[in-house]
């Protein structure tokens, strides 16, 4: 197992090992690539419940989803979590798997891009979401269109297909 370089990323998706649509080659750095985040966002009700952490526990049944139009912003609070989306989709052949990782720039603001769930399973074909949390004191501003992560791209030694709950995940 290794990470990809540059290079190595761009020769997998000539071969079409990885996928990222839309691709924009810009985006790929010496060993990752950017994705930049979507219009559309999950926040928390604020009801407070008391939650079973199982297998059949749902986010969806205690968040809100909605979308915002060009141009708009989303506010996080301190301390609030929301759930965002990549507005990329990634297909991992069954040869890679992945880390989806913050962005240190905006890691020293106080912003966690993924609180536990890092890690990408081979064979996915699907948007990332993302388990945004504001760490800092301070209000901070999301804007849909920024470059807000990094996949990491890992050659797997042999090769499997995830078939869990969330291979064809959607927000």
């Amino acid at each position: 197992m290794s990470v990809l370089s540059r290079d190595e990323i761009l020769k997998a998706i000539e071969a079409k090992d990885i996928e990222i649509t839309p691709f924009i080659p810009e985006n790929v750095g010496c060993a990752s690539v950017d994705l930049t985040l979507s219009n559309e966002f999950r926040v928390f009700t604020k009801e407070q419940k008391t939650l079973e952490v199982s297998e059949e526990t749902n986010y969806k049944d205690i968040t809100h989803k909605f979308e915002l139009k060009e141009g708009e912003t989303f506010t996080l609070e301190p301390g609030q979590t929301c759930l965002g989306i990549t507005e990329e989709t990634i297909h991992l052949s069954p040869k890679y798997c992945g880390l989806l990782e913050g962005r240190s720039r905006f890691a020293r603001l106080g912003l966690f891009v993924h609180i536990t769930a890092g890690f990408m399973n081979p064979g996915i074909q699907n948007r990332q979401v993302l388990e945004i949390f504001n760490a800092s004191s301070n209000k901070l501003v999301l804007k849909p269109g920024t470059k807000i992560c990094q996949f990491v791209f890992i050659g797997l030694k042999g090769e499997s297909v995830y078939q869990g709950r969330f291979k064809d995940q959607s927000l």
